[in-house]
């Protein structure tokens, strides 16, 4: 699978059994449909995240292609005192977040309690011991 932003290939993190699709080049993240059930536990959770999202003027940032379908994804933004733009497959398929939304969601979700095992399993994924030197290296 291939990047939408940047088309070099997505690698696979993979933690407590859960596989997350990242890109090295621009450090964006993709959760498809199967790894955010997983997540959340059922698919009623999972249809309830994929559709959370209230739309967002597509206008300021192009429209990336999902990567599973290839179909044109829908900006939408997160819930908080200072909104996150992502990318929504329509179709279900997943998620796209760029360098640093999923970061900023995480903030915002942590702040309010919300879903507290799938902030501390993608804090797991993308942050660690050697998180901070990575920052540092960057």
């Amino acid at each position: 699978m291939d990047c939408p932003v940047c088309n070099e290939p997505l690698i696979v993190l993979e933690h407590e059994g859960v596989e997350v699709d990242f890109c090295v080049s621009c450090q964006g993240v993709w959760l498809d449909a199967t790894e955010i059930e997983l997540l959340f536990g059922d698919a009623e959770a999972r249809r309830a995240f994929l559709s959370a999202g209230r739309p967002a003027d597509a206008r300021k940032e192009k429209r990336r292609r999902c990567p599973v379908c290839r179909r044109r994804m829908t900006k939408a933004l997160s819930s908080g005192e200072r909104p996150v733009m992502y990318d929504r497959c329509d179709k279900g398929d997943g998620v796209w977040f760029d360098k640093g939304e999923l970061e900023e969601i995480l903030r915002h979700e942590a702040a309010h309690g919300a879903h507290p095992h799938v902030t501390a399993f993608l804090k797991g994924v993308f942050t660690g011991p050697n998180a901070e030197e990575g920052r540092e290296n960057s």
